[in-house]
């Protein structure tokens, strides 16, 4: 199994055990193929849900740029809730399964098609 494979499996059992979600792995991959070579960074590969800063690089480089979303509140608004989804007291929120379920949140699914 590549390294890339076991980082998927992680972010799945994430996404089942802390997320309560049943991943779309077709998906799930593609997303985390989208991130890069972050995932294999212990800095970048995680999010901080508590720095404001990072939450906004998130809200214009994937929710605007990558997503085509428009800028409003809402964008804001989901990304807190999928950090509240994930749990704010966990400090390890993987970058790959936050950006799965923005693209969950939004019905963005065919960016990565």
């Amino acid at each position: 199994m590549s390294k890339r494979d076991e980082l998927i499996a992680k972010y799945a059992e994430e996404l089942s055990t802390k997320c309560n979600m049943t991943p779309d792995m077709a998906l799930l991959t593609k997303v985390t193929i989208g991130c890069g070579p972050a995932i294999y960074s212990e800095d970048a590969s995680t999010v901080a849900g508590t720095d404001p800063a990072e939450l906004e690089t998130i809200r214009k480089n994937f929710l605007m740029k990558k997503l085509g979303l428009e800028d409003g509140p809402k964008l804001m608004e989901a990304l807190n809730a999928v950090i509240d989804t994930y749990g704010r007291s966990n400090r390890s929120k993987y970058r790959a399964v936050v950006y799965y379920m923005l693209v969950k949140h939004f019905g963005k699914e065919a960016a990565y098609k």
